[in-house]
């Protein structure tokens, strides 16, 4: 094949690989492990991951994007090289043309040091797509049609709403406050209410496990281990899912926030296609119980979680790749 495409979803906690009639290939964390003896790269994806919070001295992991953008570019061009080649069959050797996701509130700046990461890592070509398209068209919506549909893609770093039509957006908005954000959140409030110490993976054990948008009549409930602040000792407290509601309701209205901000930017003629098409919301933020019946309850717009998720921006990536001539014209970025 002498024409490659790949796909990329470049997220701030996971970066997920799509291929042409292959689908998602990868799916690993947005992380780096480098040794401080020499600067060099140890491991990448999964296998850093592993390593967090276990570390010598000699080793740190990174997270070379923050808040959807790069923060450590040479750490970022290694760890794209490193999905680039493991997407790319061995024996082939010509570069692939690449389709990168970016947020939707990205500067130019941010935007070019994207494109040259790809390209340094092995690109032919870089096409740059707004998340919040992508995420649209993962999740089945017909952007290319002239009624308004709006799209929340809540990620690890960022948060994206926008309003799409006729193939492009016509107002949008980006919070840097996602996933991330939310976990720390826990850690915080776990630490000052019941003086113990949990590290992030746990974090979002805990909001995976238990965490919801809104409180529950019937609460949910968890052990979770962790040091204890006083003895400094291992300990075992009891959380329920009310406490974590209140940990990240500060967060959930900010994202709430932004979404009333775009819809009171929007025509009136979109805002009645979006009262009746609902919000669909994306994202591993969308994985949140009830993060659908807080949008609905606070904005009076229905809601509803797109199929898979997770999955939404790389799916899109996979349409735009089938397409590519087609979107070249309104939504990508080229060099």
């Amino acid at each position: 094949m002498f024409n490659r495409k790949i796909g990329i979803d470049l997220g701030t906690t996971n970066t997920l690989v799509f291929l042409p009639n292959k689908g998602i290939v990868i799916r690993e964390p947005s992380a780096v492990a480098i040794s401080v003896l020499d600067n060099s790269i140890m491991a990448v994806g999964d296998q850093a991951k592993e390593m967090v919070g276990r570390t010598p001295d000699s080793i740190i992991v990174s997270r070379p994007l923050k808040e959807g953008v790069i923060a450590d570019y040479r750490v970022t061009e290694a760890m794209l090289r490193y999905f680039i080649k493991k997407a790319s069959s061995s024996f082939n050797i010509f570069k692939p043309e690449v389709l990168v996701s970016i947020p939707a509130g990205i500067t130019s700046t941010e935007r070019r040091a994207v494109i040259e990461a790809t390209i340094n890592a092995g690109a032919r070509s870089v096409y740059l797509v707004k998340e919040p398209v992508l995420a649209a068209i993962g999740a089945g919506i017909s952007i290319n049609s002239p009624s308004g549909n709006m799209i929340l893609n809540i990620g690890g770093g960022t948060t994206e709403i926008a309003v799409v039509s006729l193939g492009g957006i016509v107002t949008s908005s980006s919070a840097r406050i996602g996933g991330n954000r939310i976990d720390q959140a826990i850690v915080d409030y776990i630490k000052k209410h019941h003086g113990l110490a949990i590290g992030d993976r746990t974090a979002e054990l805990i909001k995976i496990a238990i965490g919801s948008a809104v409180k529950q009549t019937q609460e949910e409930r968890i052990n979770i281990r962790g040091r204890d602040l006083t003895s400094g000792y291992p300990k075992i407290v009891e959380i329920t899912s009310n406490e974590i509601t209140e940990a990240i309701q500060e967060q959930l209205q900010e994202i709430i926030q932004t979404v009333k901000n775009v819809l009171q930017d929007t025509p009136p003629e979109l805002c009645s296609d979006i009262m009746d098409k609902g919000i669909m919301i994306s994202g591993g933020g969308a994985l949140i119980k009830n993060i659908d019946t807080l949008v609905t309850r606070v904005t009076g717009v229905p809601a509803q979680i797109a199929d898979e998720p997770l999955l939404c921006v790389a799916k899109g990536t996979g349409v735009v790749l089938d397409s590519l001539d087609v979107y070249k014209r309104n939504i990508v970025s080229k060099k």
